[in-house]
């Protein structure tokens, strides 16, 4: 018998139930009644002629099968399967990314259509700001206006006092005046009364002697 190289990794064949032995002849009992295909294996040794070979499968099980049963690549079956079912774990992985997908743009709908109500709420806060501010400048000017016309009110009432104080003072001098004048008309009367037949000589009597 020869020994195989070390970490010879075989597979068993398509479509084989491969039974295992004690040694390497058909007479030798079965330790295992088959080893399906696609097992893996470690070839330990082969027979002298090389139509057996001493495996080691993963499990550690160990034994003798004919040579003819082994390849080296992984059997077209079972790279199949592999296949079918990466594809099915794809598919399932897919179903749920998808799942997943439909969650997430719902939730970004949702987002979107949170985000156009902030934003309206967030240009009408904009507006009435907009209005508090100008109605809050308004406000101002208006009180500005309005301490402008308390101090001109009080001027006019000032100067309305003025006034009257004058019209009071004008006609009691007016008043005065008259008083003065009448008084004046008086005294002219009696002087002219008593001076004015002064100034005329009296007419002497004539004589009757004459």
């Amino acid at each position: 018998m020869s020994s195989a190289q070390a970490q010879d990794v075989r597979y068993i064949s398509d479509k084989q139930y491969v039974p295992l032995r004690s040694g390497a002849g058909n007479e030798y009992r079965i330790t295992h009644r088959g080893l399906p295909s696609g097992t893996r294996l470690t070839v330990n040794s082969e027979s002298d002629n090389g139509e057996w070979s001493q495996v080691t499968t993963d499990t550690g099980l160990s034994g003798w099968m004919r040579s003819q049963y082994l390849m080296k690549g992984v059997p077209a079956q079972v790279r199949l399967d592999a296949a079918l079912a990466k594809a099915g774990q794809a598919g399932e992985q897919s179903s749920a990314l998808q799942e997943e997908l439909q969650v997430v743009q719902a939730e970004r709908d949702a987002l979107l259509e949170q985000l156009g109500t902030t934003e309206t709420e967030l240009a009408g806060v904009a507006e009435e700001l907009a209005q508090l501010k100008q109605i809050s400048g308004n406000a101002v000017k208006l009180d500005e206006d309005n301490r402008h016309l308390v101090v001109r009110q009080e001027e006019l009432r000032s100067e309305v006092e003025m006034l009257k104080a004058e019209n009071l003072r004008l006609v009691d001098k007016i008043e005065s005046e008259d008083f003065l004048n009448g008084a004046l008309a008086v005294l002219l009367g009696v002087i002219i009364t008593l001076v004015v037949p002064r100034l005329w000589p009296k007419r002497r009597k004539s004589s009757s002697w004459a």
